[in-house]
């Protein structure tokens, strides 16, 4: 006996949003269940993680602001992975981007209130992200190299590239030796939000690029190349798209978009350069991206649930003493549930008697 998995002949509108939701109980639940293995009430827990955070003023801005760069880098991953191209390397894009624009920020110290400086560090930063994901598509396109090992090993080097540049050329010659460079003028920071909060305008930034990728992927004819892609590479190439084009344009889209990602946080949250600049932002997205079920609209509303998540983690440690890592674990088991769900919602199981090849056991 074997157990087939059998496309369904109608999706079901319903089951389709059920199942996100469904899968979200189900990893609460094994979330609650770890915890009572820990020594901890899960309804304490539960208060923490999800209840917590959403009480007060400057945890709700929190959640806003590690929501933003996730949704940001999470969106321009959305058509990599819908054209079946897999960049692992969102981490290094953004760092790069980070530091490219910090660089801009950082030359133009002391040099006063100069409106172009701002934008000059967004678009450095756009760049420098684009033309680091360039690199696999690149060596993808002309060697046939693949892009999962390539766009990986580079996080490394951007890390280490950044560690260097803090420590040695961009390093404060005030700062007591310490590895970060000076602190950005305020031209050459995100103005806030809100005056004497901490909400900053990297957050329009973030929404404005989930609404244009949204229309890109809906309305346009790179959108559908991209969607065509994808499903079909075969009928792409009859369709008339070129792979190596299409790849070129979704890792510089990616790219970019985490390497907008690294100087909005660098210019809002942060205010200069120093050896980290992420928490891990680049990695996270990608679950944020399978979450939101590659869809921008879908991609925002993730990354507010992942944030929720972390801003409570982060308080379930201080206050009930649990890992951190405990917080990581919940968030990919919460992918794994949402993706089986999914499989769940567009197959039925069929049972098949007989042994693997299907026959019936004499």
């Amino acid at each position: 006996m074997r157990l087939d998995l059998v496309p369904r002949t109608r999706r079901s509108a319903v089951l389709d949003i059920l199942a996100p939701a469904l899968a979200f109980v189900a990893a609460v639940l094994i979330g609650g269940l770890a915890v009572a293995a820990l020594g901890v009430s899960p309804s304490a827990a539960f208060v923490t993680y999800f209840v917590a955070p959403l009480s007060e003023l400057w945890s709700l801005q929190e959640i806003v602001l590690k929501a933003a760069p996730l949704a940001l880098i999470a969106t321009g991953l959305a058509f990599c992975y819908r054209a079946d191209l897999w960049n692992i390397g969102a981490e290094g894009q953004f760092v790069v981007g980070g530091l490219a624009g910090g660089w801009v920020g950082v030359a133009t110290h002391g040099s006063g209130d100069a409106p172009w400086i701002l934008p000059a560090m967004l678009a450095a930063g756009a760049l420098a992200g684009a033309a680091y994901a360039l690199i696999p598509a690149v060596l993808k396109v002309r060697l046939g190299v693949s892009e999962i090992l390539t766009s990986l090993m580079l996080v490394y080097v951007a890390q280490l590239l950044l560690d260097y540049m803090v420590r040695g050329p961009l390093r404060d010659p005030a700062g007591y030796n310490f590895p970060q460079s000076v602190g950005f003028d305020p031209a050459a920071r995100l103005p806030y939000l809100m005056e004497g909060e901490t909400l900053h305008a990297g957050v329009l930034v973030a929404l404005a690029a989930v609404g244009l990728a949204t229309f890109v992927l809906a309305r346009t004819l790179f959108g559908f190349a991209v969607r065509v892609v994808g499903a079909s590479p075969r009928a792409a190439r009859f369709a008339g798209f070129s792979d190596a084009r299409l790849t070129l344009s979704a890792f510089a889209i990616s790219g970019g978009a985490a390497g907008l990602a690294g100087i909005v946080e660098v210019t809002g949250k942060i205010g200069q350069l120093q050896p980290e600049i992420s928490p891990g932002y680049g990695f996270t997205a990608i679950i944020v991206a399978f979450l939101g079920r590659l869809s921008p609209p879908g991609i925002l509303v993730a990354a507010l649930v992942i944030a929720l998540t972390t801003i409570g983690g982060e308080g379930a440690q201080i206050d009930l003493k649990l890992p951190l890592d405990l917080t990581r674990a919940f968030q990919g088991l919460l992918l794994g549930l949402v993706l089986g769900a999914d499989v769940f919602a567009r197959y039925h199981v069929r049972i098949v008697p007989g042994g693997p090849s299907g026959r019936t056991a004499s």
